[in-house]
């Protein structure tokens, strides 16, 4: 069983009302999954697996150093929220097999056993070797590539089977913030002017860093990846694929929010939209069909 990503099973430490104690056995019962943990006194008690899991009583004592902003690569919430829902099923189906490699259940363990688990070619007897090909063949890829997976989920965990060029998010290349900042603030500034085109962009940003920073000193991004950048930052402020009077009237809005309507007497009601809709009303008094058009009374506008 697992817990924000770490292991829990017999010796995993816990600190229980304050208290730090040590999982010494795991038991399944007719009520459920229970763990039996001991104090520094040695003092037993037994609780269920449920709870030490989700009760905000409990807290996990890791036995290594979490992460850090010194860390090579992304923690795993990061990489994998960065994915698409297809995305994400993928590599969650891929962590399946993987698991089922390793252990012979797709959920990692005997505890979460699904129908038909262990299949034979998955079993605890075969040879790793043996258990690769028939996954191989399985998924019709090469045995290389289970391999591949296999070290890359026992380095990593499930994050480290996304695919390098499969994050959806178009500012994923790692690049200079630097970089990033100057290439928006160029962005900006030709907001009231003609479209410009993104290698002119590039370019000026390349040109700026460089006077900015000094030669060498902020690492310059290859062209393809200087273009996926600049996708991202059109979220932020478009330049590039709406019309530039659109692209103004963005960048005009204001800040914050617009704030609310406030009728000041009893009554009285505001006119959200002149522009009249395509809905028809029954008027009882003169039995005509009239053209509605959008208001809201007092009561609403609160």
């Amino acid at each position: 069983m697992s817990r924000a990503g770490a292991r829990v099973g017999v010796g995993t430490r816990f600190r229980y009302d304050g208290e730090s104690v040590e999982v010494v056995e795991l038991a399944a019962t007719t009520a459920g999954n229970e763990v039996v943990l001991k104090d520094v006194h040695g003092c037993v008690r037994r609780l269920s697996l449920k709870e030490l899991l989700f009760s905000d009583r409990a807290e996990i004592v890791p036995d290594q150093a979490g992460p850090s902003a010194g860390d090579a690569g992304e923690i795993a919430s990061v990489v994998l929220s960065q994915l698409r829902d297809d995305e994400r099923r993928k590599v969650l189906e891929r962590a399946e097999h993987v698991r089922e490699v390793l252990t012979g259940y797709r959920s990692g363990s005997a505890e979460l056993v699904r129908e038909g688990e262990p299949r034979a070619e998955y079993g605890a007897r075969e040879p790793a070797e043996v258990k690769y090909a028939a996954k191989a063949r399985e998924l019709g890829v090469s045995v290389r590539s289970i391999k591949q997976w296999v070290a890359d989920f026992r380095r990593h965990g499930e994050a480290g089977l996304v695919s390098k060029h499969g994050l959806s998010g178009p500012t994923q290349p790692s690049v200079d913030d630097r970089w990033v900042e100057t290439a928006l603030e160029v962005m900006v500034e030709h907001t009231g002017q003609s479209k410009p085109s993104r290698t002119l962009v590039i370019e000026r940003t390349r040109a700026r860093v460089i006077a900015r920073f000094g030669p060498e000193v902020v690492p310059q991004p290859s062209r393809a990846t200087a273009f996926r950048v600049l996708e991202g930052l059109e979220r932020r402020h478009p330049l590039f694929r709406l019309s530039t009077k659109r692209n103004r009237d963005i960048a005009d809005r204001p800040g914050g929010p617009y704030g609310k309507l406030r009728p000041t007497r009893p009554g009285e009601y505001l006119l959200m939209d002149t522009t009249r809709l395509d809905v028809f009303a029954f008027d009882p008094l003169t039995l005509k069909w009239v053209q509605a058009e959008l208001t809201v009374d007092s009561h609403s506008a609160c």
